[in-house]
């Protein structure tokens, strides 16, 4: 089964390109990285740095999963970009492990030159539903 979710609820982040939110195959739901935007503000950003942002893009990756039927705590796989590693990274760890304080999932982290929208931070994840 392979099921293409474009739009979820209410309250689901915006579009900042032609992508889907997710793609349901068999028992995985695969949630596109999600930006630190604000649910109906187009590419507006939440204001703050990348604590502030990190816990949008969770909140808005929690949205999408949701909206999917599933829980964001059964995530198998997440993958971080951050825009700079050496400022960010210690600070984008901390609003991670409280959102994952159940069980951290398996994660890669990788700096970039540049993300969307001039994010700090975006996070795709792959979850088992």
């Amino acid at each position: 089964m392979l099921e293409i979710i474009r739009h979820i609820l209410p309250g689901a982040p915006d579009r900042v390109a032609p992508f889907s939110h997710a793609v349901r195959a068999g028992d995985f739901l695969f949630v596109t990285g999600q930006m630190p935007t604000l649910p109906g503000g187009g590419t507006e950003l939440v204001a703050g740095g990348v604590a502030e942002q990190t816990a949008q893009v969770l909140t808005n990756l929690r949205t999408v999963v949701e909206g999917c039927g599933g829980d964001i705590a059964r995530t198998v796989f997440a993958r971080v970009y951050l825009t700079d590693f050496a400022r960010d990274y210690a600070a984008m760890n901390a609003v991670w492990e409280a959102a994952f304080a159940g069980g951290l999932p398996a994660r890669t982290c990788v700096g970039v030159t540049g993300l969307a929208v001039g994010a700090l931070v975006e996070v795709d994840l792959v979850v088992a539903m």
